[in-house]
């Protein structure tokens, strides 16, 4: 029988913040497009949002991982607008975790997903056929003659006007047969976006976004799972079965088969990691830091964090985003942030970009108690600096630290000290 290595959490945990970049040297200078493209590759994937309260949520991986860098060349990256920008095109959408940009070689993978997303039709069209049975088919052809259009746009072109008829007969959020043709058009792979304007998704066909030799592969179903739990596992440096599955969204039982087979193949390594109660896996190659350093401002949509019960047993750490929860049972605030320093998650604050009087304000600012971990002053020193440098990269003036929470008062001292109000 194989033997199986013991981990303790704290080297599960570096080997967790190791693997998704985040324990490297301090961040210098503006990274070229070349690294951001490096970095969503070794990523996997960037979840979208559209929740703007701070930044979005695409964009502040890449920020935790490299420092400031300009927005505009990761959108030329994912939503190009010029010919030579198409020709340097990395990233292409789908659904991967939840909404995502993925690296444009990795959209077969998901070829599976698009046939199933057929097979399951009524999930995106619900009865817009039963109101144009053509709808698919006119679509198709408007973003053919025109495209990339908008679904508003495509409207137009049609003439349809299915926008005010569908707010006419069931509220603002009813989308018009039109826009869920698009959706269920993207779902299955007969759409893709073709670029973004204000955050809005314009739809292209795939041939004109990708090139003939990614449109070219269909990788077998089984081959694309083991693919995805091997790049989970990368991503990942040491997780459970279940770790691994939501990473791309598996089907539990797909995953579990990818897994073993992986395991056999000697492309997965089982470890037993010390508070953990299920089996985990260790990828090839895998960095096991004897220590980490850095520091690091989380979005909600993180992929080190998301996954909400692997934050739980990697850090101690109990996170729900605010933003589903009605304001008086929130307990942090509404878009929090954690707070990662030297591996381990000491702090949390409630982040808004006042773009108006060009402030990052903080209404909320709590600390977490650490076992061995750095005293509230270097906290507040680290997170301080840590918020400067992120208002400096959304253009704003300073920092207003405003809120309740333990943390408050000496981060507001540290924002004083520091010259950042």
């Amino acid at each position: 029988m194989r033997s199986v290595e013991t981990m303790s959490a704290a080297q599960a945990r570096r080997a967790a913040v190791a693997a998704q970049g985040l324990a490297g040297p301090a961040r210098r200078g503006p990274p070229a497009r070349a690294t951001l493209a490096a970095t969503v590759r070794r990523l996997g994937l960037l979840q979208l949002d559209s929740v703007n309260v701070a930044v979005r949520a695409h964009y502040t991986p890449v920020f935790s991982r490299l420092g400031g860098y300009d927005r505009d060349a990761l959108d030329a990256l994912a939503w190009p607008r010029t010919a030579a920008e198409r020709r340097r095109r990395t990233m292409v959408e789908y659904w991967v975790h939840e909404a995502s940009l993925l690296p444009v070689e990795d959209w077969p993978l998901f070829r599976w997903r698009m046939r199933d997303n057929a097979a399951r039709g009524n999930r995106w069209l619900g009865n817009a056929l039963d109101h144009r049975p053509d709808v698919l088919d006119a679509v198709q052809e408007a973003i053919a003659a025109h495209g990339p259009l908008e679904a508003s746009e495509i409207e137009r072109v049609l003439g349809d006007g299915g926008d005010r008829r569908a707010r006419a007969h069931g509220g603002w959020w009813t989308r018009s047969d039109v826009k869920v043709a698009c959706e269920h058009l993207f779902a299955t792979g007969e759409l893709t976006t073709g670029t973004r304007r204000g955050f809005r998704r314009a739809y292209e066909l795939p041939e004109r976004v990708l090139p003939p030799e990614v449109l070219a592969r269909e990788p077998a179903r089984d081959e694309a799972m083991r693919t995805l739990v091997g790049r989970a596992a990368t991503a990942l440096g040491v997780a459970t079965e279940p770790d691994l599955r939501d990473y791309h969204r598996l089907p539990p039982a797909e995953s579990q088969a990818a897994v073993a087979e992986l395991v056999d193949a000697g492309e997965l390594e089982p470890v037993a990691v010390e508070g953990w109660t299920a089996p985990a896996y260790l990828a090839p190659g895998a960095r096991l830091p004897r220590r980490v350093t850095g520091r690091a401002l989380l979005a909600p949509f993180d992929p080190l964090i998301w996954f909400r019960a692997r934050t739980l047993r990697l850090f101690a750490f109990h996170y729900r985003i605010g933003i589903y929860t009605p304001a008086e049972k929130r307990t942090h605030g509404y878009y929090v942030f954690p707070f990662l320093l030297d591996g381990r998650l000491v702090a949390r604050v409630d982040l808004k970009a006042d773009r108006v009087a060009g402030v990052l304000r903080v209404p909320g600012a709590y600390a977490e108690d650490v076992p061995d971990g750095p005293d509230e002053a270097r906290v507040a020193a680290e997170l301080a600096a840590e918020l400067a440098a992120m208002a400096a990269w959304l253009g704003l003036a300073g920092v207003v630290v405003e809120g309740p929470g333990d943390h408050a008062t000496a981060l507001a001292q540290a924002v004083k000290v520091g010259g950042w109000t």
